[in-house]
């Protein structure tokens, strides 16, 4: 028999799990490339359909740099002060800046894709649970939604269900691009909060 708070460990673990790949800069098929895990094993693992052993736990720890606390969300809170983040690359020179401390619902990083000097190919895509919005601060990001291609520039904004396949890369040239992600692991989207312009005659 299995208490609540373990349930509730299990039950987290997936979403974890993915977060942590995601924080690396790693796609499933890189991992499973890595670790030796299979794609269909590591899929079922991330979506709650299997449950990890603890050599697979260890696997993912050590590909992407974190603690089995961590993995698991029983890691103690900082002793004291913020801690920054390193940021993470992935072998495509991708760096990731974790921005949130993963608590179980929406979180976000920042993605710097490096400076190109030939025309990219068009985005690998891929496609998992989630809804995730998406802003560029710098530079021009491809953006390959479905059979759809879009070129964002800085300011520009993109919110989609992570279930339809999608991809990125730096539409070049001209540098590298920076662009922030929000991330709701379970289709959380965000909420606007602000109240309506008072628009009574002054």
């Amino acid at each position: 028999m299995t208490d609540d708070g373990t349930a509730d460990t299990l039950a987290a673990m997936g979403p974890r799990l993915r977060t942590a790949r995601e924080q690396h800069g790693a796609t499933l098929t890189g991992v499973s490339r890595a670790t030796g895990i299979s794609l269909s094993t590591l899929s079922r693992i991330e979506t709650g359909r299997r449950k990890p052993t603890l050599e697979v736990l260890l696997q993912l720890a050590k590909a992407y740099d974190v603690s089995l606390d961590e993995l698991a969300g029983t890691a103690p809170a900082a002793a004291a002060g913020p801690r920054t983040p390193l940021p993470q690359r992935s072998g495509n020179d991708k760096a990731v800046l974790p921005l949130t401390r993963y608590v179980g619902g929406l979180h976000a990083h920042k993605h710097v894709l490096p400076a190109i000097d030939a025309p990219p190919a068009r985005p690998r895509q891929a496609s998992h649970d989630g809804y995730e919005w998406l802003c560029v601060l710098y530079g021009r990001l491809w953006l390959a939604l479905g059979e759809q291609d879009l070129v964002l520039s800085a300011g520009d904004v993109a919110e989609f269900d992570t279930r339809t396949a999608h991809g990125v890369a730096n539409a070049g040239p001209g540098g590298p691009v920076e662009y922030l992600i929000m991330f709701g692991p379970q289709g959380e989207r965000l909420r606007s909060r602000t109240p309506a312009p008072d628009r009574r005659a002054r």
